[in-house]
């Protein structure tokens, strides 16, 4: 397994005195893909004319709970239901998550899922038990597709946190998504696994989590059902990544790893929330429904978005949006290294 990275300096005469400053540019390359990221942490401190604000403002989450259709006043009659053949009563209930069809949908089969009554929830108020919920719904609504059409194979869980991310409502919720063919990056990465298990024997996650423990450097926490690690060549801000030990389907977790996972979920948003971040994209990246793959491991991404706020500056630009090249301001090594601390606790 090799980590490939160039590095390269740029000199420039940096105002206001134009003294000269040298700059370093590294370039790498993701072990199994073959994406390509671009990295220099001095883009941090580039100005912003959209300045970030303090907090999420009261009267954000005030104006935009009035008429939200998630909260408990509305959702019973706002949001639409299941047909009989996936849900008797036409939506899923656990705790006080509700499990409902995506009246927008883009894929064949595609739900909604809030975590509770609260319209907002900063990123420190999520915990274990409403994520844990919240995934044994979604859990119940992709096993119950899969019985109704034997074709619809591939889960997909997907959370989308606040505007920044792409949510269009501001009440916490996810979406759970079953297809019938993979994603083109699900496919990527199951195809580029089995490759990697025929030519070496062995399966590339196992070997990248032994991998990242010896190096150390990115490696943030493991225990029986999942290890942490800040990815390599990440495609996203702060991104960290979640590698299941003996899954390679989000079917096949059982409760004690989606335990474990809400658990991780819940401390990396703790983390995030120390770095200022206000928003954040997590999706999972699983194998078929019913067939364990000895080549695959069930993995996850999280990254951050920008500060939800009127205006503000994106973190995505053309050149990852046309280029398919992604330019990065944090060092995955910084990013795991703060991380650490959280995912202690």
């Amino acid at each position: 397994m090799e980590f490939v990275k160039l590095i390269k300096k740029t000199e420039l005469l940096s105002p206001p005195d134009f003294k000269p400053e040298i700059q370093e540019i590294e370039y790498r390359r993701d072990p199994l893909t073959g994406s390509t990221c671009v990295i220099n942490i001095k883009r941090a401190e580039r100005a912003k004319q959209a300045q970030r604000i303090a907090d999420v403002s009261s009267e954000v989450i005030k104006e935009t709970k009035k008429g939200c259709i998630f909260c408990p006043e509305q959702i019973r009659e706002e949001t639409s239901k299941f047909t009989s053949n996936i849900h008797p009563e036409g939506r899923i209930e656990r705790g006080e998550c509700i499990v409902f069809p995506n009246l927008f949908p883009f894929a064949e089969h595609h739900a909604v899922a809030t975590f509770n009554n609260a319209h907002f929830l900063d990123l420190n108020q999520f915990n274990s038990q409403m994520i844990v919920d919240n995934m044994l719904a979604c859990q119940e609504w992709m096993f119950a597709v899969h019985n109704s059409n034997s074709e619809a194979l591939y889960p997909i869980y997907m959370w989308n946190h606040m505007p920044p991310s792409g949510a269009s409502i501001v009440h916490p919720h996810v979406q759970a998504l079953v297809r019938e063919a993979p994603t083109a990056a699900q496919e990527r990465l199951l195809s580029k696994s089995k490759e990697y298990f025929e030519s070496r024997g062995q399966n590339y996650w196992e070997e990248l989590i032994e991998t990242e423990k010896e190096i150390s450097e990115r490696f943030i926490s493991e225990n029986d059902s999942l290890a942490v690690i800040a990815s390599y060549a990440p495609r996203g801000f702060r991104e960290i990544q979640f590698i299941f030990q003996e899954a390679s389907s989000f079917t096949d977790l059982n409760t004690k790893q989606i335990s474990d996972f809400s658990a991780a979920i819940k401390k990396v948003l703790q983390g995030y929330k120390k770095m200022g971040v206000g928003s954040f994209n997590l999706i999972t990246f699983s194998g078929p429904i019913g067939k364990k793959l000895d080549y695959y491991s069930l993995n996850a991404k999280i990254i951050s978005r920008p500060f939800p706020q009127g205006v503000y500056t994106n973190d995505t630009g053309t050149f990852e949006r046309l280029q398919d090249e992604w330019v990065i301001e944090f060092l995955p090594e910084d990013v795991a290294e703060k991380m650490r601390e959280s995912l202690s606790t």
